[in-house]
């Protein structure tokens, strides 16, 4: 059974990580990069055609895309995912060898910044930034696929490496109970957990949907979750007003459904588990 990681950063060498050994892990970067010895590297670029015809004449069985954009602009957004979903499109359903499933990771951006309320699968994306539309334009190349494919839309991702918000918590700063602004979360362990849940799903014949939120389990106001981050690290906060926040709280009920298992169910587990490996 042959997995392509295409992006391969530290969501896909996680995926790798928590497979089976009887599973060959593919990791495709644009640049070399030294894997560990579960991942065979491969140098290619994923909006290059041809480059991706030839890997694909390997008889991929799997493809799990989790690709960051080089930079923040425009051009890098519409490279890293308009433009690799188009030419994945493309060759695979060209491919005398096509992949049995492919998941492609997504975000929660694509409903915008005005959505309000609760949001699930069914809600309609309103993006209106231009790394959010180029998201939702990815999703749509790879809805054109004739392969079995899943679009996997993640929340705000924490977990070791991402302490932005600890970093803000420790230098004291609060945010204000009012406005409510939402803050939706997942562990950077569960984001593989549930690429390789869904795999594993795949491989055993249980019917999946084409779109999944992938998120924890309880949606948190950006004052209460930084008030409980601060008493765990024991520091005072003085509350700044943000400029923009996010009204919004989604439902993981269709990935709950599915069967998956949070290793950390809501912010409380994961964000002290990240402060307990930074005091180690």
């Amino acid at each position: 059974m042959k997995i392509l990681l295409a992006g391969c950063g530290d969501i896909g060498q996680r995926v790798a990580t928590n497979l089976d050994s009887s599973y060959q892990c593919f990791g495709l970067r644009r640049s070399p990069f030294l894997f560990s010895d579960r991942i065979t590297p491969i140098v290619a670029d994923l909006a290059d055609q041809q480059q991706l015809v030839n890997v694909f004449k390997g008889k991929i069985d799997i493809v799990v895309a989790t690709l960051t954009p080089s930079s923040r602009s425009e051009d890098a957004y519409h490279k890293a995912y308009v433009e690799t979903s188009k030419a994945l499109s493309t060759v695979i359903n060209q491919a005398a060898y096509q992949p049995t499933l492919v998941i492609w990771v997504s975000s929660t951006s694509v409903f915008g910044e005005h959505s309000s309320g609760w949001v699930d699968e069914h809600s309609p994306p309103l993006p209106t930034t231009l790394s959010s539309k180029a998201l939702l334009q990815a999703e749509h190349n790879i809805s054109e696929l004739r392969c079995k494919h899943i679009v996997i839309r993640f929340s705000g991702i924490y977990g070791p490496g991402r302490h932005r918000l600890i970093s803000e918590v420790e230098s004291g700063i609060g945010r204000p109970a009012e406005p409510e602004y939402w803050t939706n979360r997942i562990h950077s362990e569960d984001c593989a957990g549930v690429i390789t849940y869904l795999i594993e799903e795949h491989l055993s014949q249980k019917p999946l949907e084409s779109l999944y939120i992938a998120t924890d389990c309880e949606p948190v106001t950006q004052h209460k979750l930084r008030d409980w981050l601060a008493m765990q690290l024991g520091v005072s906060l003085t509350e700044q007003p943000s400029s923009r926040g996010l009204l919004r709280r989604l439902s993981n009920k269709r990935l709950i459904k599915a069967g998956y298992q949070f290793a950390f169910p809501t912010y409380r587990e994961g964000y002290q588990s990240l402060i307990n490996s930074l005091s180690d």
